[in-house]
């Protein structure tokens, strides 16, 4: 391929992939922390769990059911334990009382909690920003079923 060839093909290239990223630009800490918190929930993967349906769906779930819970169980030798509905336990939460929480907790397997403590307070303010600026909605979710008892509807289950 001649030299010019390559730069045009290069320069076009660089030009689309400045596109992509203008379109959908990740909010900076110093951005409105609604928005920062949305985009937070939308990449660190907590919809994964926490909103039903949201990976079978490859992320295709109406945005007003985010964090509302899950029924699916996530079976193992520490019992089975289900998504909490963020959004209605962050609704009683104040955000001391969440950033305490998240140092603080002691969750179940499969929790990615390791990730949620490397995150920035401001992260994690963003993220309690978003929750409650959506509001409380949908049902509890399942309580936790300990080791040697049968959870009901269904499960993940690990060895």
């Amino acid at each position: 391929m001649k030299p010019h060839v390559q730069a045009s093909c290069a320069a076009a290239l660089l030009a689309a992939c400045s596109a992509g990223l203008a379109a959908d630009p990740a909010p900076t800490e110093s951005s409105d922390p609604v928005q920062r918190g949305r985009y937070l929930v939308r990449i660190a993967g907590c919809n994964d769990c926490h909103t039903p349906n949201y990976a079978p769906s490859l992320g295709q779930v109406d945005e007003k059911l985010w964090l509302t819970g899950d029924r699916l169980g996530w079976s193992g030798p520490w019992g089975t334990t289900y998504a909490t509905n963020l959004r209605l336990r962050l609704a009683g939460l104040s955000e001391e009382q969440w950033l305490h929480l998240v140092r603080n907790m002691q969750p179940r397997p499969p929790m990615p909690w390791f990730n949620l403590r490397s995150m920035s307070e401001a992260d994690l303010k963003a993220i309690y920003a978003y929750t409650r600026a959506m509001g409380a909605a949908g049902e509890p979710a399942p309580a936790f079923v300990p080791p040697g008892s049968a959870p009901t509807g269904p499960v993940v289950r690990f060895p």
